[in-house]
């Protein structure tokens, strides 16, 4: 449960009205017939929330959210105050420094799918209230577009900015749902903010390079991830890590003949239960390998990581593809274990998984270091020192802490015996 950012009865006020918002908009001049029943039941819409509110987001009980749901879906003409709210609070939580794939990875960790469609829709409908946002950004309201266009998702009005309740949903259900989402995006604490260029700075003669690259790097991982050998995904795996150390490097040598005023970011990446701290050591292990810092954080699922744009690309792919490689080497490997005649499995996935992260990185930072020469180590000192710097800065304050759960003998062979098989040594060229 997150603990209240904001407690008592006072109220969340985001971003405030802006300019050609359509909630705000009045006709001018003299107010008669079905326009005067207008202005007098939008006037009442502030109220009619505002009791619901009190009534429901402050409390836990069930009856106090029946209470406030009742209010809401008794008189439709609160759906747009209703709404602007929820941009208000979505607004909030972007100044408390979350981001689009932190709200939805909450919302989907806490409540159901039909908080998650409404949150999305939610934050398509604040974006364009929002002022210049980076590449990252962007690309997670893009991502979020598929939840907001998804069968059975909310509707937006273009009229008025109501989210409409999704075909089938009764209006108390509907306003349910709103207020539960509403009180989950009440209490969510203020996080580190990752500001972002609203342009990637660095030489342009590298974008190309980059594209390709990453481009060839994402095949080999999907490769590795669909193949049924599993020594042939190893190879792949391990000839990923080599191109994306190689290009790591040939980013560091265009910043330091080209200096811009490009600095290292942070990204934030789930970390979700089971098993949640073998995850995290493995995502550390590839940060780690890839020039970059990562911190998690426990009680909101997830870890951030510090680094160079690219390195940060690396790490983001390269830790999905080997968290599906090691999910399938572990259930092989259960599957095993269970005709054998064993049945506890918790403590073997979490041991497994453990030897898997803690064997892995030494394998992926031997696979990084074959890319270094000696001239390079300058150019990768200063940007160590660079990311070290901002993650200081993010977190003054972390702490380390020992896996626990860890003490199967059989789970954590059979892991260390799948990560030593992911060789990473220096490979030839694959065709």
């Amino acid at each position: 449960m997150l603990e209240p950012a904001v407690r008592g009865g006072d109220r969340i006020s985001g971003s405030g009205t802006r300019p050609g918002n359509p909630c705000e908009a009045r006709p001018p001049g003299p107010v008669v017939g079905a326009a005067w029943h207008d202005r007098r039941v939008s006037s009442t819409a502030p109220s009619i929330v505002d009791s619901a509110f009190g009534a429901a987001l402050y409390a836990e009980t069930d009856t106090a959210l029946d209470t406030g749901a009742s209010l809401l879906a008794a008189d439709p003409s609160a759906d747009a105050e209703l709404a602007r709210r929820g941009r208000e609070f979505v607004a909030t939580a972007w100044q408390r420094g979350w981001q689009p794939a932190d709200v939805v990875r909450i919302v989907r960790r806490e409540l159901d799918d039909v908080h998650v469609r409404l949150a999305a829709a939610l934050i398509h409908a604040q974006a364009p209230y929002d002022g210049p946002r980076g590449p990252r950004w962007q690309a997670q309201l893009d991502d979020l577009t598929a939840e907001a266009e998804a069968p059975g998702a909310a509707a937006t009005s273009e009229s008025t900015g109501a989210v409409a309740a999704p075909p089938g949903t009764d209006r108390f259900s509907h306003a349910t749902t709103v207020l539960e989402l509403y009180r989950l995006l009440l209490r969510l604490p203020a996080l580190e903010s990752l500001d972002e260029p609203t342009h990637r700075p660095g030489p342009a003669s590298g974008r190309g390079t980059e594209s390709r690259m990453l481009t060839r790097i994402r095949a080999l991982l999907a490769k590795a991830e669909a193949t049924g050998f599993p020594e042939e995904a190893e190879a792949l795996s391990a000839k990923a890590q080599e191109l994306m150390a190689r290009h790591s490097i040939d980013e560091a040598l265009l910043a330091a003949r080209a200096p811009s005023a490009s600095a290292p970011g942070a990204c934030r990446i789930g970390v979700e239960a089971p098993y949640e701290q073998a995850k995290a050591v493995l995502l550390d292990a590839v940060a780690t390998a890839n020039h970059c810092r990562a911190v998690w954080n426990e009680p909101l699922g997830f870890s951030t990581v510090v680094g160079f744009e690219a390195d940060l690309e690396a790490v983001e792919l390269l830790h999905t593809s080997l968290l599906v490689q090691a999910t399938a080497a572990m259930t092989k490997a259960e599957a095993a274990q269970r005709a054998g005649g064993r049945k506890r499995t918790k403590t073997f996935r979490q041991s497994f998984l453990a030897a898997y992260a803690h064997r892995i990185g030494t394998r992926l930072a031997a696979a990084a270091e074959t890319q270094v020469t000696d001239d390079l180590l300058p150019v990768l000192a200063s940007r160590e020192v660079a990311v070290t710097d901002r993650t200081d800065r993010l977190f003054p304050h972390t702490t380390t802490s020992r896996l626990r759960g860890v003490n199967d003998t059989a789970g954590w062979t059979e892991g260390a015996q799948a990560a030593d098989r992911a060789r990473v040594g220096t490979r030839p060229r694959l065709p």
